[in-house]
């Protein structure tokens, strides 16, 4: 069988439906496995995901759609993983087949919670995938985007670059590029500590404190998370690179990024609790906080940043007292 060979999109949320969309531009099929019944009936009838990225048509005449993960599991040569970290468990728990000779594609931008695991850890720990086999996807992207075909760019991690090379032809198209690295473990702690950081930046927006503050917090977070992914993967790697510096740049700013919208509530005096509630997605970097925070004890790593977000979602620390305890460093 050449890869990637029967492809299952295994969620159903907004960035599992702009990847469903670009797999569909260059191949005839695909698996979509969604939790819930309701909403493929709904898929089905309306010719879109009836709840996230609404505005996006497909023909369902080539999607074969289910709520069993077992059955699309087997059914299929690759599984392309696109639910926010904090639901991930629950899904894979649920996989009773053998998938060890399976190819795994992560676009989940998280840490197993409970865990501290990364995805990729984690499949070949409880299934026995081969990390040869084991893909993530990163940005610099929002799924708004790239489902409205705007120019957007895409990595591609994995160790075997033949693999690599042809999972990106799955997704290119005319604005949508592909880069590869190699820099699997690297990428997938960047894509968790972005989401941190870009809380971070949403509380000084929703205090009010400036653009200034907020561009002196990502050229320290960019250097943080250098520091912090060196540590746990000793690697050359490039931190100025589109898939480090860029994805942090496009989570911190955009006014589709989920993390800087719920740390501007938080800036603006919610508590923690009525933000989550008021979000209408998973904010991941509330999750990846604790995950960081426990991963580096091992570590030790100098976090400032981190360890002020931390403090605020998990401790009640005041934000005006997080920013003064995480900028007193600045530099």
């Amino acid at each position: 069988m050449e890869f990637p060979g029967d492809i299952a999109v295994l969620g159903g949320g907004s960035w599992a439906t702009a990847l469903a969309k670009l797999l569909l531009r260059n191949c005839e099929t695909i698996n979509w496995y969604m939790r819930r019944d309701d909403r493929i009936d709904d898929f089905r009838r309306l010719g879109h995901n009836p709840a996230y990225l609404t505005d996006v048509e497909f023909d369902v005449n080539r999607i074969y759609f289910s709520s069993d993960i077992n059955e699309v599991c087997s059914r299929c040569d690759t599984l392309l993983w696109a639910v926010p970290s904090p639901y991930f468990l629950g899904h894979a728990k649920n996989i009773t087949v053998d998938i060890s000779d399976k190819a795994v594609v992560s676009a989940i931008k998280g840490i197993v919670p409970g865990e501290n695991e990364l995805v990729t850890d984690y499949m070949k720990r409880r299934f026995g995938v081969d990390p040869a086999r084991t893909l993530v996807i990163s940005g610099p992207c929002h799924a708004e985007e790239v489902a409205l075909d705007r120019p957007s760019y895409l990595t591609i991690g994995c160790s075997d670059t033949d693999r690599a090379e042809a999972f990106a032809r799955c997704i290119a198209g005319k604005n949508t590029h592909t880069i590869l690295s190699s820099d699997v473990n690297g990428i997938e702690y960047a894509s968790v500590l972005k989401n941190v950081y870009a809380i971070a930046a949403g509380v000084i927006h929703g205090m009010k404190r400036g653009d200034n503050f907020v561009a002196m917090l990502v050229s320290n977070a960019i250097r943080e998370m250098e520091r912090f992914v060196y540590a746990v993967n000793p690697r050359q790697r490039q931190i100025c690179d589109s898939v480090y510096l860029g994805d942090l740049l496009v989570t911190a700013y955009s006014r589709f990024s989920r993390n800087h919208n719920f740390g501007a509530m938080i800036g603006k005096g919610y508590s923690v609790q009525a933000a989550k509630m008021e979000m209408e997605q998973t904010a991941e970097g509330y999750y990846g906080a604790k995950c960081i925070h426990d991963v580096n004890r091992r570590y030790h790593v100098d976090m400032p940043i981190l360890e002020a977000v931390y403090e605020m979602l998990y401790r009640r620390l005041s934000p005006s007292k997080a920013l003064a305890a995480m900028s007193r460093d600045f530099t």
